[in-house]
Formats: C-alpha cells, sequence, structure tokens
C-alpha cells in the first residue's frame, strides 16, 4: 500500500462523503469513471456516470445523510488502479435505523485524473 494511493483514496472518500452528505447526485457521479459499473442498495446494475447520477436520485430525501469510511483497505494494483475495501457507516438522521455495508472500488486513472470504475455494497451479515 503506498502513500501516493492512501491520500487519492482518502481525497476521493472525503468528496463522496461530502457529496453523500447533500445527496449531490451530479457531484457524486462526478467521482466516477464514464463506463463505471454501480451496485448500491438495490438488486439493479447502474451504468456510467448517469446511471450513477441516476441511483442517487433515486435516493430517499433524508435531512442529514452521512457516511463514515472504517476498515479502509488500499492496494495500488497497477500504475493505473487501485482496488479498495471499506466497511461504510450510514447514518440517515434517525428516519431509519443506520446502515453498514461493506464496499469496494475499483479505481482508475481516466483522462489523467483518478475516477472509481466499479462501485459494489453489500450486506455485512453472512449470506451463507
Amino acid at each position: 500500500m503506498s502513500n501516493e494511493a492512501d491520500a487519492i483514496v482518502s481525497a476521493i472518500i472525503a468528496k463522496w462523503c461530502a457529496g453523500f452528505a447533500t445527496l449531490d447526485a451530479a457531484g457524486l457521479s462526478s467521482l466516477y469513471a464514464k463506463n463505471a459499473f454501480f451496485f448500491g442498495s438495490n438488486p439493479r446494475l447502474y451504468r456510467g456516470r448517469d446511471g450513477v447520477a441516476d441511483y442517487f436520485n433515486g435516493l430517499p430525501r433524508w435531512r442529514r445523510p452521512c457516511a463514515v469510511f472504517s476498515e479502509v483497505r488500499v492496494a495500488q494494483s497497477g500504475p493505473d488502479l487501485i482496488n479498495v475495501a471499506a466497511s461504510i457507516s450510514f447514518d440517515l438522521g434517525g428516519e431509519r435505523p443506520d446502515l453498514v455495508v461493506k464496499m469496494s472500488w475499483v479505481i482508475i486513472r481516466e483522462d489523467g485524473d483518478w475516477k472509481i470504475v466499479n462501485h459494489h455494497a453489500s450486506s455485512q451479515a453472512a449470506l451463507i
């Protein structure tokens, strides 16, 4: 795990959390690659920046949403590829129970900037 990869991921996480706090679909989708795959909290696969924006625009308008990343693991898998695994705790302002998910991202260098090309959230509860 390189310090550079850690810094890249930390910056993306900070932007992602800030965007989630205001449910800024345009800001959040700008963090994703043109051909991104996105599995969020429902079974549908969203594709590309427009799909990511559709996902975030479709969420309930919680009053005080907050996302906190923990157990972040970063591995630079090539000069233009970073693998990330983490847990995310979502506090939705008491409007529903808090939600904790496992999340993985694949981040690539696209047009000179780092973008999420694959986002997958899943339940922390054992499935088998």
